[in-house]
């Protein structure tokens, strides 16, 4: 990003004089200023500045003169790295003129404050500039600036907020940035629940593996959240390759084994084993053993799984259904294991519905065929305990 310092002097330097503007000005105001304007152009500031300075040497000068020579002495000044005289010009100029120039002036006022860290005339003359009918984007940075030095975060909340619900209105993706700042004063007002719903827009807009570790670390301690999904954010985490540890690689495999899912445990152990995670160090012995449990789990499921199905079969709830479905799903048998959670869904009496319709939906966005029905699933989650966001989450993977 720009720093305001070159922010402001690309602003000013765009109203250099010209061979035109100096037209009607005495030749010894006229010949200095041309030659200011010049240096300016070459990035000379500080000689431009002692130009302006002869111009305004000269005896008897008239308005026109001394407003230009006010013109040329804020740009030269505001390029040599001089505030202070950049602001006392710009006064001046403000003074003088009216309708756009007087707009740009109050625009170049606010960036010469803000470079002398006067925070509060920065702010008073970004508000003029804006009320004077000036809409710039370098202005806009430069308001967002002022506010991220005010620390007062509720103000920048507010700010980021209206500026990520236009561009959403509108039907445009928010600007990375509005999410960033809205996400950190969230963060510093301890506003839990506002960060965590940023961190989600983030993720949406930005899928970066940052901001997925970031949301994923912090989703299970949102309000509300249902620890029984835990093995869920696990899998969006392994899906984004935020699942870092050792330790993690472990807890998750026994997890999978304890949900009755030996399949998708065996395939987080391999995974680990190939990226190194596991097998090696002091606790390979430790790891050597919980993959000879996953393929001995593996087997056996593979061996009862057709008596599993007949068995959920009879039961008066469908969540056996569901079950068995999904670990035909894991062990790869993608259609079969959709009817059967169908069919659980459609037999009621679950304990959780919106589970179902989430393992449901993460079946179907795997094969083509039932993709976009799965989106659909996905987006259809509901409820405030968690499953309806990680049903987002596998929307935003499956695009």
């Amino acid at each position: 990003m720009k720093t305001l310092r070159h922010l402001a002097v690309a602003l000013i330097a765009a109203g250099c004089l010209t061979a035109a503007n100096a037209q009607g000005l005495r030749p010894e105001i006229g010949k200095p200023l041309q030659q200011a304007g010049e240096l300016i152009k070459a990035g000379n500031g500080r000689a431009a500045l002692a130009k302006v300075r002869e111009a305004e040497a000269v005896g008897n000068r008239t308005a026109a003169e001394q407003l230009t020579i006010d013109r040329m002495k804020a740009a030269a000044a505001q390029r040599a790295g001089d505030n202070a005289t950049a602001v006392q010009a710009l006064n001046a100029v403000f003074g003088k003129t009216s309708g756009s120039e007087q707009a740009q002036a109050a625009e170049q006022l606010a960036f010469a404050y803000s470079q002398l860290r006067d925070w509060g005339n920065a702010k008073q003359w970004t508000d003029k500039a804006q009320q004077l009918g000036r809409d710039t984007p370098a202005l806009r940075q430069l308001e967002q600036y002022l506010l991220s030095q005010s620390g007062d975060y509720n103000a920048i909340a507010k700010d980021a907020a209206a500026a990520v619900s236009a561009a959403e209105k509108a039907g445009q993706r928010p600007a990375e940035g509005d999410l960033l700042r809205l996400a950190d004063a969230q963060q510093r007002l301890n506003n839990t629940s506002g960060y965590i719903h940023s961190l989600e827009k983030l993720v949406a807009y930005y899928p970066k593996k940052d901001y997925w570790s970031a949301y994923l670390g912090r989703l299970t301690r949102k309000s509300g959240f249902g620890q029984r999904l835990g093995l869920d954010v696990m899998r969006l985490r392994l899906a984004t390759d935020t699942l870092e540890t050792t330790d993690e690689y472990m807890e998750m495999a026994q997890l999978a084994l304890q949900a009755r899912l030996p399949a998708e445990g065996l395939k987080i152990v391999d995974k680990g084993y190939a990226n190194g995670k596991l097998g090696t160090g002091p606790e390979a012995g430790r790891h050597q053993r919980l993959k000879d449990l996953a393929l001995k789990r593996d087997a056996e499921k593979k061996a009862s799984i057709a008596a599993d199905e007949a068995a959920a079969q009879g039961e008066k709830s469908g969540d056996a259904l569901v079950e068995v479905g999904y670990a035909y799903v894991t062990m790869g048998q993608v259609a079969k294991g959709i009817g059967l959670i169908e069919q659980g869904i459609a037999k009621g009496g679950l304990k959780n519905p919106e589970d179902a319709k989430l393992r449901l939906g993460m079946a179907q966005i795997q094969q083509p065929s039932t993709k976009s029905k799965g989106l659909q699933t996905l987006r259809s989650l509901k409820g405030n305990d968690g499953v309806a966001e990680i049903g987002r989450l596998w929307t935003v993977l499956a695009r």
